[in-house]
């Protein structure tokens, strides 16, 4: 993980502010790019063969570019200047390794925040999305095929919602949306991976390497709060925009995303406490099943001492110890043995240490 850290870092330095060079590890990747051309009455959904095709939309409508496959840093270049995206924009969406933002331009603005989801094993898939919002238009660029886009998709084509009716803010609150509800997912499953380790835990049904699955819960949480944290001020400073491009009657679905990263980042700081916690769980039943061990030894041996010692006694090598010559001498110290051994179990029983 660190190697592949150190060769992202590299190929970023001692470069020209602006250098469009694609940082992720999917450079096989295939350019698809889909589009959908809609306004009230109509929707056109295409899959474009070429970078060209992108520039190719009527007037009057609202267009959702989405083009994934960063490594085609030529095509972006092409849609950059067909845009008229500053350097530094195409930069950023080609470097997988940015922090949510928002970036305020002339006519148009440019939003990065992380998709999050959880794939079929259950490991969570991080991936960078990119947004320009344009008068008319709305971009998306991602790294490769898959998303969370899909219910947008049906809405779009079946004329379901406001979606159709709305302008292109509009639509970059519905892509948001879609992903921001995607975190109440994954936190879920996050949630409910810590409350089986909590229950392992407690019925001592853990495996011996039960620290590791921690620290990777640890790292998980930690992942997730540093996509899902910044993203509050980037609705924030949508919903304190002046910008033309926000409309007003818009400014209130923001705030509703607003409010469910508030709940969101909530729970996560509360299954962040009990991720650390879970480590002092797991130590405490451990030192529990170590004393109940030191008790039941302890036990033992404050049994057998005087055991011992009796017959350590009558196992010396002297000629003269009275007790040898009698009869029945043998017999007497068995029974004082077993008298001594039960009635120590009966002093502890009563005593509540067994």
């Amino acid at each position: 993980m660190a190697k592949r850290r150190t060769q992202r870092s590299k190929k970023k330095i001692g470069q020209i502010p602006g250098s469009v060079i694609y940082t992720g590890e999917k450079s096989s990747q295939k350019l698809f790019i889909e589009s959908f051309d809609y306004n009230k009455d109509t929707c056109i959904v295409r899959e474009l063969l070429n970078v060209e095709e992108c520039f190719e939309f009527e007037k009057g409508t609202i267009t959702w570019i989405n083009i994934n496959g960063l490594n085609h840093v030529d095509a972006i270049e092409k849609i950059g200047a067909h845009y008229e995206l500053h350097p530094l924009v195409l930069e950023d969406i080609v470097n997988i390794s940015q922090r949510p933002k928002i970036d305020e331009y002339d006519h148009y603005l440019f939003v990065v925040l992380k998709m999050l989801y959880y794939d079929a094993n259950e490991n969570i898939v991080s991936e960078q999305v990119s947004f320009i919002l344009g008068e008319d238009y709305v971009l998306t660029f991602q790294e490769a095929e898959g998303d969370v886009f899909d219910a947008v998709r049906d809405r779009i084509k079946q004329a379901k919602g406001r979606v159709r009716t709305m302008p292109a803010d509009y639509l970059l609150y519905t892509l948001i949306d879609a992903i921001v509800d995607h975190y109440f997912s994954v936190i879920e499953i996050l949630g409910d991976k810590i409350e089986d380790f909590e229950t392992a835990i407690f019925a001592g049904e853990v495996d011996n390497d039960v620290s590791q699955k921690i620290q990777d819960l640890k790292r998980e949480i930690l992942r997730v709060r540093r996509s899902i944290f910044p993203l509050r001020e980037v609705i924030n400073r949508i919903e304190k925009n002046d910008d033309s491009l926000i409309h007003k009657n818009t400014l209130t679905y923001y705030r509703d995303i607003y409010d469910h990263l508030i709940q969101v980042t909530e729970n996560i700081d509360i299954y962040r406490e009990m991720i650390w916690s879970l480590m002092d769980m797991y130590m405490t039943t451990i030192s529990n099943k170590m004393n109940e061990v030191m008790k039941v030894l302890t036990i033992m041996a404050s049994i057998f001492i005087p055991l011992t010692f009796i017959a350590g006694i009558y196992g010396m090598n002297f000629e003269y110890i009275p007790e040898l010559q009698y009869k029945y001498g043998y017999f007497v110290i068995w029974g004082v043995m077993i008298a001594i051994f039960i009635g120590m179990l009966v002093y502890f029983k009563r005593r509540k240490w067994l």
